[in-house]
């Protein structure tokens, strides 16, 4: 089969194959991705330090099914970028790749200019050390009080005194509102504040980059702006690369400085979040705005 042209986003008549219902060439390969942007600005200068992390033309199946397919993406320095996108279209994987935890079948991630598929062990848990991840639910050691939770990277990845730790551990629990909660077990915290404990954990040894899963999820409306509003007080306070996935629009709005739309393993458009918000893509103005009418079904 010939390829097909890609003009503006739309597949270009071929004048062969049959057409659904939707006006999508059935037959067209390129098809599955006409709402994907191949225009994206990815990397500039390798070395140029505007771009955090890259992922270049990832590829990844699991069991034989294709998560990442084809994937470009590139997450500015200082900033707060949201990646969006529906459940099941491989935000969870992303962020395995970015840590190590995955690698790609093909394509590269590059963090802080390096590869990390290429990174032997040593240089691995080296680069794990400077990016902190807040998971879902917090992810606490349930026979731990948050004291320890929150102390347990330090005593792990440094040779700090007790003194020292003790210090760091309440200056973290302060920033995020949990001074009062040192003693405490996790059973004993409400989900909001759990998630702060695990952000508390996530920015104790002073992370260049860090990652947000879905920070929001299992919170109430308030509780979810209350903590975008930490986030953002957070990132005043200590800078790096914060990286919040979710399908949230809500927090995109409040706290996405650069948003990133990730459907069927590819990104579909990137850009500062007034672009975003202003895009005439036809997936990007559906999914924003929560639309039911769009290229994005029950399917």
């Amino acid at each position: 089969m010939e390829d097909v042209e890609i003009v503006d986003g739309t597949p270009e008549d071929s004048g062969e194959g049959d057409s659904d219902q939707d006006g999508r060439a059935t037959l067209d390969p390129a098809s599955e991705f006409e709402f994907h942007s191949n225009e994206l600005e990815l990397t500039g200068d390798p070395d140029d330090e505007r771009w955090s992390i890259r992922c270049l033309d990832v590829h990844k199946r699991l069991g034989g099914i294709p998560v990442l397919n084809g994937l470009n993406v590139a997450i500015p320095d200082e900033t707060i970028t949201v990646v969006l996108g529906p459940s099941g279209t491989g935000k969870s994987v992303l962020i395995k790749h970015l840590i190590g935890l995955m690698f790609p079948d093909s394509g590269d991630v590059i963090v802080r200019g390096q590869s990390v598929p290429h990174l032997t062990m040593p240089q691995l848990l080296a680069l794990r050390r400077k990016v902190g991840v807040l998971f879902q639910d917090g992810a606490l050691f349930g026979s731990m009080p948050v004291y320890d939770n929150v102390a347990f990277p330090l005593r792990q990845h440094t040779d700090y005194s007790e003194a020292k730790i003790s210090e760091i551990v309440r200056e973290r629990l302060a920033d995020v509102g949990l001074s009062d909660a040192l003693n405490d077990m996790p059973n004993q915290l409400s989900g909001g504040m759990r998630k702060r404990a695990g952000f508390a954990r996530a920015l104790v040894m002073e992370p260049d980059i860090v990652i947000f899963d879905e920070p929001d999820s299992g919170l109430d409306p308030v509780r979810t702006a209350l903590l975008c509003d930490l986030i953002q007080e957070m990132h005043k306070l200590h800078g790096g690369t914060y990286i919040v996935v979710t399908h949230n629009i809500a927090s995109a709005r409040q706290i996405g400085e650069y948003i990133a739309l990730l459907w069927r393993g590819r990104i579909v458009e990137a850009g500062d979040a007034e672009r975003m918000f202003s895009s005439d893509n036809a997936f990007v103005r559906q999914f924003l705005s929560g639309s039911a009418e769009g290229p994005l079904t029950m399917d």
